[in-house]
């Protein structure tokens, strides 16, 4: 091998990240086509010196723009005065204790809407479970009373009527056939 090829691991062990985050970094920018800068040997993947230049531009020209942006806040937030102007130092304090009161209402109010949410859940929970019991006891009850308007009592002399009727004629047939002979 050349010793100008590197490895992906390589690679990312130079800049400092993974080797996933060098894998990703190659998928989201579509300015890097891998096949141009890469030769694969087994299951290794091997990246040219033009490559390995692509992939660095592509983690470095971001990376120093977050470090920008990441000083410029902190030292917006250490410097505590403003050309030396009393009451405008006195309304950025002020400001950042409204912004700090504000911060733990915040999490005070999602920790509540948190609750909230878990109480609601086990509400239904229950409300189901209650529903479960209910329908298992109605079908366990059978009625009690055998009186005439039960649904249940008229079909049961329904069929015992007809029953009897069976056998009456039955009778009457067995009757009739024996007096024949």
């Amino acid at each position: 091998m050349s010793e100008k090829l590197k490895t992906i691991k390589e690679l990312a062990d130079e800049i400092g990240v993974s080797k996933q985050a060098v894998w990703q970094k190659i998928k989201k920018e579509s300015s890097i086509d891998l096949r141009q800068f890469t030769s694969k040997k087994g299951n290794t993947v091997y990246v040219d010196v033009d490559g390995q230049k692509v992939i660095k531009s592509a983690f470095f020209n971001k990376t120093s723009t977050k470090k920008r942006q990441q000083k410029v806040f902190v030292d917006d937030n250490v410097n505590n005065s403003v050309d030396g102007n009393p009451e405008v130092n006195e309304e950025i304090l002020f400001l950042r204790n409204l912004v700090s009161e504000l911060q733990s209402e915040k999490k005070e109010l999602h920790k509540l809407l948190d609750q909230q949410q878990r109480l609601a859940l086990q509400d239904k929970k229950l409300l189901e479970e209650y529903k479960e019991e209910i329908k298992e006891l109605k079908s366990l009850m059978v009625p009690v009373r055998k009186d005439d308007k039960d649904p249940m009592v008229q079909k049961s002399k329904e069929i015992d009527n007809t029953k009897e009727e069976l056998h009456t004629k039955n009778k009457k047939w067995w009757h009739f056939g024996r007096n024949v002979k």
